[in-house]
């Protein structure tokens, strides 16, 4: 006999005077543990939830179409029906027999059409029968399920309440109330990774971080599309900002290893409570525009790592066009060819240290100081001057950043 959530029902009605009653919970518990084995009570009570409504919409509809149809799970849960049920076989045989497309199936006399979750479909809807009729029925059903499913995901999701976080769609007030209601850890550390991908794979970057994550209760995998994916991982306790970045190069590696995609991640500070963790998502997200704009060679782009650039990136483009202008009065800085910015910054990787960079270099030190007087020349900035060095440098950044078209977040 297929494990039927209407089966439970009859329970709960049967036993509803006295909820209390073992028979039922020892029900529930078993059917759970056996589809289920990772969730738990709240789970169970979920399942419930969707399923009268779900129910509600199947006898709607029988009144309209005289045929046997039903909704089930992924894992062959029939969540509701309006006529016997089918083999354990049968429900998996449709499951089987849909893909991840929005469209109709037709398998084993059954027209079956799934409704789409991410990256796999949540459940599907089967009608017996393959004319037009049940077509359209499959059809007509699987519309007003994706309402309900939309309508609960929205409800009780933790996934799309913690995406209402990080997009400021939570109002202040109601935070905590839902988090209680969704049994969400108020108070529990969460640091933040925005995941960029920058080469394309064979799997979507959601699949492959959802497998290195699986625990939905606890770390949360958002789809931004399909390059961008944020994740919020719980923390058992605050910890330090190289133990963050070692989670993220873990995170590289693996997915490295998985499906050779090139990835970048941009990462928090530690959000010690729900009520910062908008602003730790905030904080990944500027951690990755700037990082690429300012480290380009790095993979791993941390907040509390960006110096000078996260002060770079808070300024009004029309200041830092002001600044540039101020700086360079004799000529602009794309008067500098390649040699040239070379030459600048391998100087400055050499603490301005002539003898150094010209032996890196593998030029004559008279010719390096034919350059920087040449320098000296087209900006009226004398680069072996300390002061003048550090306004060069800073005026390199503003004008890299201004080129980069940055997205101010």
């Amino acid at each position: 006999m297929l494990l039927n959530v209407t089966n439970l029902l009859i329970y709960q009605k049967k036993y509803e005077k006295n909820y209390t009653n073992k028979k039922f919970y020892v029900t529930i518990y078993n059917i759970i543990v056996k589809l289920y084995p990772e969730k738990g009570v709240r789970f169970w009570e979920e399942r419930v939830m969707i399923s009268k409504a779900f129910q509600n919409i199947v006898t709607q509809m029988s009144e309209i179409f005289p045929k046997r149809f039903g909704i089930a799970d992924a894992k062959g849960l029939i969540l509701a029906s309006n006529g016997p049920e089918l083999a354990t076989d049968v429900v998996e045989e449709l499951i089987y027999a849909v893909s991840d497309d929005d469209k109709i199936f037709i398998k084993d006399g059954f027209t079956v059409r799934p409704i789409l979750g991410k990256p796999l479909p949540d459940y599907i809807v089967y009608v017996e029968g393959t004319d037009e009729v049940s077509q359209y029925c499959c059809s007509s059903v699987a519309v007003a399920a994706n309402n309900v499913r939309h309508y609960y995901d929205e409800k009780y999701d933790k996934t799309v309440f913690m995406q209402n976080i990080i997009f400021d769609n939570v109002l202040a007030f109601d935070l905590h109330q839902k988090a209680l209601e969704l049994h969400v850890d108020i108070e529990q550390p969460r640091a933040v990774f925005y995941i960029k991908v920058e080469g394309k794979g064979d799997m979507s970057i959601y699949e492959v971080i959802r497998n290195i994550f699986p625990d939905k209760d606890h770390d949360f995998v958002i789809n931004i599309d399909s390059d961008n994916i944020v994740l919020i991982k719980e923390l058992k306790e605050v910890i330090s900002s190289d133990e963050v970045e070692k989670m993220a190069q873990q995170i590289i590696d693996t997915v490295h290893t998985e499906s050779m995609m090139r990835i970048l991640i941009g990462v928090s500070t530690v959000a010690e409570n729900i009520n910062k963790l908008n602003n730790a998502y905030k904080e990944a997200q500027v951690a990755l525009e700037v990082g690429k704009v300012f480290d380009e060679e790095k993979y791993i782009l941390n907040y509390e790592s960006l110096g000078i650039g996260r002060l770079i990136y808070q300024l009004p483009i029309r200041l830092c066009e002001l600044f540039l202008q101020e700086v360079f009065k004799k000529g602009d800085i794309t008067l500098l060819d390649s040699e040239t910015i070379l030459t600048i910054n391998k100087f400055f990787e050499n603490d301005l240290n002539v003898s150094e960079t010209s032996r890196q270099l593998f030029v004559h030190r008279n010719t390096l100081v034919y350059r920087l007087e040449k320098i000296y020349k087209l900006t009226g900035l004398d680069l072996r001057k300390f002061d003048q060095a550090i306004v060069f440098k800073v005026a390199m950044m503003v004008h890299k950043y201004l080129i980069s078209n940055p997205m101010k977040i």
